[in-house]
């Protein structure tokens, strides 16, 4: 039996969460990204790249294509969905990894574009075809689909946290702060911008924020539906996020040890994107964990009768892979289509 093609992908945006994805990639024998938008200079993009991978060598710049020794890639100096033309490449689907791009009319702008489907690595600012959670909700994905979401890395925890939980434990409400590496669309330097708090400088302050997970969490977990509140506090590091949720149950016999160990037998229900640590770990010792959500053993605690805080840990690497997740099942699902 000849060996499947690889998946041909494009991504839009070669910022962090780009470059993680373009290096899973690089890695794997099933996806080749055949070509980049970003209107960084190639140069520096290369040089940003190889900054970053345990393997910079094996990455080089020929021209305006990227190269590793399993694909090349063209670098396109564009920055808007409705200018790159995917249909030249032949992609079978696009990811934009910018962050930039949530409304409906730009991922519809990739489709007139030629992708055959676009994967957003942001959540929606308005509806689409489907909001994918691997693990979670992977059973309801159709051929159809053609505008996607793979939620957040923030949204994807907190959506484990909780499937994994309630399948055990009647949860009443949830209230989730994310303690957040700061983010680039963020100064450096206090400077005026569309929002009071977001204008002070991320290097120096713990910043309080919105999230929008409270959003869609009821459409990703409909039994949570108004019951989950939603908050950040961007922090002054590069790397590394924690989740902290406190869950307040029916049950009030419900033990710390009952919590972890929930948790640790969900690691093989989740093989790879969720974890459990033992150790008192802190954020620097997340960096290059590739699971979505890495649960704090040594930090579940109980207050009152009924109410238990969690902490649970990950970074940018585990949503970049849980991403590269969702464009194989949509590979998996319209090869099977074209079998039938």
């Amino acid at each position: 039996m000849s060996k499947p093609k690889p998946i041909r992908l494009g991504i839009m945006g070669f910022g962090q969460t780009g470059r993680k994805i373009y290096e899973l990639a690089s890695q794997s024998d099933d996806i080749e990204v055949v070509a980049i938008a970003d209107i960084g200079a190639p140069e520096i993009l290369h040089y940003l790249l190889c900054s970053e991978v345990k393997n910079p060598d094996q990455h080089t710049l020929e021209g305006n294509f990227l190269c590793n020794p399993r694909f090349r890639s063209r670098m396109m100096p564009i920055d808007r969905p409705a200018e790159m033309p995917w249909d030249v490449f032949g992609v079978d689907m696009v990811i934009d990894a910018t962050g930039n791009f949530r409304e409906k009319h730009f991922m519809e702008d990739h489709l007139r574009s030629g992708a055959p489907r676009v994967l957003n690595r942001s959540l929606p600012r308005d509806g689409i075809d489907r909001i994918v959670i691997p693990g979670i909700n992977c059973d309801s994905i159709s051929a159809a689909d053609r505008m996607v979401s793979a939620g957040s890395a923030t949204t994807t925890a907190l959506a484990l946290l909780l499937d994994i939980l309630s399948d055990r434990f009647a949860i009443e409400c949830a209230s989730m702060t994310t303690i957040h590496s700061y983010t680039s669309d963020q100064s450096l330097q206090d400077y005026a911008g569309s929002d009071f708090r977001r204008s002070r400088s991320a290097a120096e302050n713990i910043i309080p924020n919105t999230h929008e997970a409270s959003l869609w969490i009821g459409q990703i977990l409909p039994k949570f539906e108004g019951k989950v509140i939603t908050s950040a506090l961007n922090v002054p590091i590069q790397d590394g996020c924690l989740l902290d949720v406190n869950l307040v149950l029916t049950d009030t016999a419900v033990s710390v040890d009952d919590i972890n160990k929930a948790m640790r037998d969900s690691v093989a229900r989740f093989p790879g994107v969720v974890a459990v640590a033992e150790d008192p770990i802190v954020s620097s010792d997340v960096i290059g964990n590739s699971s979505s959500l890495l649960f704090d053993i040594p930090g579940t605690i109980k207050a009152g009768s009924n109410t238990i805080k969690t902490l649970s840990w990950y970074e940018n690497l585990g949503h970049a892979a849980r991403l590269l997740d969702v464009v194989r099942l949509y590979a998996k699902l319209d090869a099977a289509e074209e079998a039938a």
